[in-house]
């Protein structure tokens, strides 16, 4: 029954990381970063922002499958 359920999170969480990873922003800095517009309000706080918040679930999430990926291939489940 565990297994199950932890097979069913698994899932959850594999589809709601894809769904993360799709929204974020492309990482191409373009002629942004020649004239300095990372220096802007919105580079200094990217933390406090939309694009920040997605990369903190991103990562958590991922950490999150690779740890429930290893518990599911135990052998004592």
């Amino acid at each position: 029954m565990l297994k199950i359920l932890l097979t069913i999170v698994f899932v959850i969480l594999c589809v709601a990381a894809t769904v993360i990873i799709l929204m974020q922003e492309g990482k191409s800095a373009g002629l942004g970063a020649i004239s300095g517009a990372a220096e802007s309000y919105w580079g200094r706080n990217k933390g406090r922002s939309m694009e920040g918040k997605l990369e903190k679930f991103t990562k958590l999430a991922v950490v999150l499958i690779f740890v429930l990926a290893l518990v599911l291939n135990l052998k004592i489940l």
